[in-house]
């Protein structure tokens, strides 16, 4: 999978859905470069940034607490399936989201950008909602990008563009057999903990790197801009 700043490899499915929710706005010409021939996924206020860009997506949904009542309108009056859920609910908008996405599209790999900034309880849920999901996720914007590896799995990740970063972040409380190559502090079949997340802030000294985990689930984070 490609990105502005990387290229992804791990076995995923070839239709790619990009999910666009109401966090930190993504930079608009990197927004526009990962929208291009993709599925769009609106969740609630995600369709402010899909008009300003006259992007027209393929679903909206969301309780529409927060995006603006014309954005929702120009979504209408382009003929757009729109799904509207109460304030009131037990699951948030981004899970109702990736729940239906599974359900109207089938089998997918999701790339989930207006993640980051804003409330912390919210990217926290989105974490741990996109770690448990059976479709392959990615979060990404053009200052982070989050992306998981499971048991038995292996990802190499391509960087165009140097990070600042890279974190390696359990999901589960445990991740043992942890291996790393062309990361500065390398790692051999380490077990890394929730409780002590400290495999964090390492550096790449090739544009290429590889991580693979034998039990858990991880996550690799990339920071690009502070």
């Amino acid at each position: 999978m490609n990105l502005p700043q990387c290229e992804i490899f791990t076995p995923s499915p070839a239709q790619e859905i990009l999910f666009v929710s109401g966090g930190r706005v993504p930079n608009v010409d990197w927004f526009k470069s990962v929208a291009n021939g993709r599925k769009i996924f609106c969740v609630d206020k995600g369709i402010e940034l899909c008009k300003a860009c006259d992007l027209v997506p393929n679903f909206l949904l969301g309780d529409f607490d927060s995006a603006n009542s014309s954005a929702v309108d120009w979504a209408r009056a382009k003929k757009i399936p729109v799904e509207s859920h109460p304030s009131d609910k037990d699951l948030t908008d981004t899970q109702l989201a990736l729940n239906r996405a599974a359900e109207i599209f089938g089998e997918h790999t999701a790339i989930l950008t207006g993640a980051f900034g804003g409330r912390f309880d919210h990217l926290y849920s989105t974490l741990f909602t996109c770690a448990a999901i059976a479709e392959k996720i990615f979060l990404a914007d053009e200052r982070e990008i989050v992306l998981y590896v499971k048991s038995g799995e292996s990802v190499d990740v391509k960087f165009f563009r140097k990070p600042l970063a890279v974190s390696l972040l359990p999901m589960t409380a445990t991740c043992t057999g942890v291996t790393t190559k062309n990361l500065h502090w390398e790692l051999d079949g380490a077990t890394l903990t929730q409780n002590f997340p400290n495999a964090i802030s390492n550096r790449i000294d090739d544009e290429k790197i590889s991580v693979s985990v034998m039990n858990g689930t991880l996550t690799i984070y990339a920071c690009f801009d502070e």
